[in-house]
């Protein structure tokens, strides 16, 4: 497994980034400027890249040019939207273009599938009795299908990443609604009834009080 290297020059979005990647378990490497990622390419190899566009010194779309010949898989995470800035994005090479402000469910969601398209994660979590799979957002029990919703979903994914780990309901809400959604603590407490209820998962999905949620580890 190798580190999954974050290139933004704002350290405030690159560390939500990083606290956004902790639940793939892999090494987190940044780079605030496009010469030190640079540096970093030609020392180290990466599993993927988060690149911003707008960088001091050497951009984004000059540093994609630099990467694209050694292989390693580029995701841009920018707030440039100009469809002509996502054309050039994804000519030049890249996996996907990730649009400013992202829901870190989403960021996350993408970045696995991307891990497991080029073979660098396994493709189904198996946790219980459930198979999920995060790249076909699908969840099976004994062969049949639950059916979710894909916050849900999303929200399911965030509790297995972290299971044995209690979540304040701040982060989960922002994890998977965004960081710019309005906080609505009974949207946060329908999912988690709906997904206990749809899982049969009653004692597995453990409310602590006056903090939030905890998915309990397998024993």
């Amino acid at each position: 497994m190798l580190p999954i290297l974050i290139v933004e020059d704002e350290p405030n979005i690159a560390g939500l980034i990083e606290m956004t990647l902790e639940p793939l378990g892999q090494p987190i490497v940044i780079a605030h400027d496009g010469e030190r990622a640079a540096d970093l390419l030609e020392t180290r190899q990466f599993d993927l890249v988060l690149l911003d566009v707008m960088l001091p010194g050497v951009d984004g779309f000059a540093l994609m040019e630099y990467i694209a010949p050694t292989g390693t898989p580029v995701i841009f995470l920018t707030a440039k939207n100009a469809v002509a800035d996502r054309v050039r994005g994804l000519k030049l090479g890249a996996y996907d273009y990730i649009i400013k402000p992202f829901a870190p469910a989403e960021l996350l969601a993408r970045v696995e599938g991307l891990l497991r398209h080029t073979g660098r994660r396994a493709a189904v979590l198996t946790v219980f009795d459930a198979a999920i799979d995060p790249d076909g957002r699908t969840v099976t029990q004994g062969g049949q299908t639950v059916e979710l919703t894909p916050r849900e979903f999303d929200l399911l994914l965030v509790l297995v990443r972290e299971r044995g780990r209690t979540l304040y309901r701040e982060t989960l809400y922002e994890r998977v609604w965004g960081p710019d959604a309005e906080p609505n603590p009974r949207a946060l407490d329908l999912h988690i009834h709906r997904l206990r209820k749809k899982l049969n998962w009653a004692e597995k999905i453990v409310t602590v009080q006056k903090v939030g949620y905890r998915l309990e580890k397998e024993r």
